[in-house]
């Protein structure tokens, strides 16, 4: 390394963390790494936190990625890849073996190490499962039996059960007395003699309990538990409803399998409020570390069906050519009918895309909610319209015109409301995600009939005569 990198290098590591990850630090590590300096690489790398060591592999670009990993092979623990990207840690795990995938992934909470393995091609899962022990290659693959996005995928299995007749001093022993229990939970699950769970016991209640109370007499007997194949998104508002610091997993026959923590809850609600906000764009993942070809083929497709639904709009506007010929200020004009009709249409379908998201909105209040965006549509309509109204009146000095322009506001307002709330509902009973596919048919309707209303309007008034 030159002097002036040393100098970084000497600068940089009395800065903090968040520091760190700086252009200047990143292209420190990368020309210790280019120079074959290992050891300086890690010696740059090792006082940052196991998510920063993550995020320095997000900054750096694909192709330096194998360098870098091989550079800081032994700090790359299983805190690091439970961190990372998906994508990126998929190129990491690339330039590992089998056996130290398996290693890697014996040290996770199994809910960690399944997001690791799920990812893999069959034919490496099999490998990696083999080189693990036989314990914790059982509880990978039952975890890997149940769905995608499952709170069996979820869960971990790492957690503290303890039979409903103990007492707490039999609880407190068994807890000092078993070093192999998990180190991070919250509460104690109290089971019966068939695992299934009827209570839970805080940790702070255990403490200040004398010990021959039994430990049935100090459980909360209400509980919220989570089957072991509900929909993260689910369970994720279930922890919003209930305030929950964890939950109970049961399988089909209600016997305790797994534990849920708020932790693991916090990056569902994270990644699924993304997700939607992506898939209404038509963005995909909306992932800047996503292979090139998933991100133009998902984007291509969503912006063909938008053409198609663009050619829609134009073929109405075809049927009245020969007004706009004959007078071409409604060419003016429509194309705002138009933009404030899918802007309006696009506000209303956020409100309820995100009110079936959170169960806000179900079919015993669907009607109540399509009344009242039917009045909102109602109300800004007439605002609208009457302030475009005005405006056309003042710049165009067209009163027939502007009279035209009010109405067809008023009523692609209207439509734009109940085709906001209709569209993802109905999509939603044929069990199709409304944030992928409500968008464009909103837009596709607004347009339609934002064009229709203008020039048809006008075409009755005899604009165009």
């Amino acid at each position: 390394m030159s002097d002036t990198e040393l100098q970084v290098v000497d600068d940089e590591s009395q800065l903090d963390a968040d520091d760190r990850l700086k252009p200047e630090f990143v292209d420190a590590v990368l020309a210790a790494v280019e120079a074959g300096d290992d050891e300086a690489a890690r010696a740059l790398v090792e006082p940052l936190h196991a998510a920063d060591i993550a995020d320095l592999f997000e900054l750096v670009a694909e192709d330096r990625r194998a360098a870098l990993a091989k550079a800081l092979a032994d700090l790359l623990d299983a805190d690091v890849f439970a961190e990372m990207n998906d994508y990126v840690r998929e190129d990491v795990i690339d330039t590992l073996d089998a056996r130290q995938v398996a290693d890697i992934a014996s040290e996770l909470d199994t809910d960690d190490a399944v997001a690791i393995i799920e990812d893999l091609d069959v034919e490496d899962q099999r490998e990696v499962l083999r080189a693990m022990e036989p314990d914790d290659r059982a509880a990978i693959e039952e975890a890997l039996s149940y769905p995608e996005e499952s709170a069996g995928r979820l869960m971990q299995r790492e957690l503290i059960a303890v039979p409903e007749h103990w007492t707490i001093g039999d609880t407190i022993d068994f807890l000092r007395g078993h070093e192999e229990l998990t180190t991070d939970f919250w509460e104690v699950f109290v089971v019966d003699p068939s695992h299934r769970p009827v209570g839970t016991v805080a940790l702070s209640w255990i403490l200040r309990t004398p010990r021959a109370i039994p430990i049935a007499d100090v459980m909360q007997r209400e509980q919220t538990l989570i089957p072991v194949d509900m929909d993260q998104e689910e369970v994720a508002l279930r922890f919003q409803k209930y305030a929950l610091i964890s939950a109970a997993v049961v399988d089909g026959s209600g016997r305790l399998v797994g534990m849920i923590t708020v932790d693991d809850v916090v990056h569902i609600i994270q990644e699924e409020a993304g997700e939607d906000t992506l898939k209404l764009a038509g963005a995909g993942d909306g992932d800047i570390n996503e292979p090139l070809a998933v991100t133009v083929r998902t984007r291509v497709a969503w912006l063909v069906v938008n053409l198609g639904a663009t050619m829609l709009s134009a073929s109405v506007v075809g049927l009245f050519q020969g007004e706009i010929a004959r007078f071409a200020l409604l060419a003016a004009l429509m194309p705002i009918v138009s933009a404030l009709g899918g802007n309006a249409g696009t506000q209303t379908l956020a409100v309820v895309v995100r009110a079936l998201a959170t169960n806000q909105l179900t079919s015993s209040n669907t009607l109540r909610m399509l009344l009242r965006e039917f009045r909102v549509a109602i109300f800004n309509g007439i605002a609208l319209g009457a302030i475009g109204a005005l405006g056309s009146y003042v710049i165009l000095g067209n009163a027939g015109l502007s009279v035209v322009f009010a109405v067809a506001m008023i009523i692609n307002s209207i439509v734009a409301g109940l085709v906001g709330v209709m569209v993802p509902v109905a999509l939603d009973k044929a069990n199709v995600d409304p944030a992928v596919s409500s968008a464009v048919f909103v837009t596709t309707m607004t347009d339609v009939m934002g064009f229709f209303s203008f020039l048809g309007l006008a075409a009755l008034w005899g604009l165009g005569g």
